[in-house]
C-alpha cells in the first residue's frame, strides 16, 4: 500500500477498513488465486509465441542427410578462422570423406578415403555433399 493510500483515504483504504478480518483474509487469498491464473495465462502466451517462432525458423532449415558410403566435404572447423597465409581465400571446406556410420539426431561417423576412422562424430550441419564437376568439351 502507498503511503498517499494511507494519507488520502483512497477508496481502496475505506473499503479494507469496513472489512472484517476473515473478510479481509478472503479477499487477499482470492487476490493471490488470480495472480497465479495471470501468471499461468502469461506462461501460456509465452509458449505458444516461442512455438511459433519455431515453426516459423524450421520452415527455413533444410534438413541434410547422408547415407553410408557417399562422399562429402566437411566444413573447416573452428568456423570462422582464416588461415594467415591466404587471407579471405582460406577455404571453408576441407577434405574429401566418406561417410562411415550413420549415427540418430543427424550426426555421422566419417573416415578418410584411406580408411582411416575419425574417433568423435560431427553434425551433419558441417557437412556437404560432394558432387564430382565433369568438364565437357562442347564442339
Amino acid at each position: 500500500m502507498l503511503p498517499i493510500d494511507l494519507s488520502v483515504n483512497s477508496l481502496r483504504v475505506i473499503e479494507q477498513s469496513s472489512l472484517s478480518n476473515v473478510e479481509y483474509n478472503q479477499a487477499m487469498l482470492q487476490e493471490l488465486e488470480d495472480l497465479e491464473e495471470d501468471q499461468l495465462d502469461a506462461y501460456n502466451l509465452l509458449v505458444a509465441q516461442k512455438k511459433i517462432a519455431e515453426r516459423a525458423y524450421n520452415q527455413r532449415v533444410k534438413q541434410k542427410t547422408f547415407g553410408e558410403g557417399e562422399l562429402v566435404w566437411q566444413t573447416v572447423l573452428p568456423m570462422g578462422i582464416k588461415d594467415p597465409r591466404f587471407g579471405k581465400w582460406s577455404p571453408n571446406w576441407g577434405g574429401l570423406f566418406v561417410v562411415h556410420k550413420v549415427l540418430d539426431k543427424g550426426a555421422y561417423h566419417l573416415r578418410d578415403r584411406i580408411g582411416i576412422i575419425h574417433e568423435l562424430p560431427i553434425n551433419g550441419k558441417f557437412l556437404k555433399k560432394y558432387y564430382p564437376v565433369t568438364w565437357e568439351m562442347q564442339e
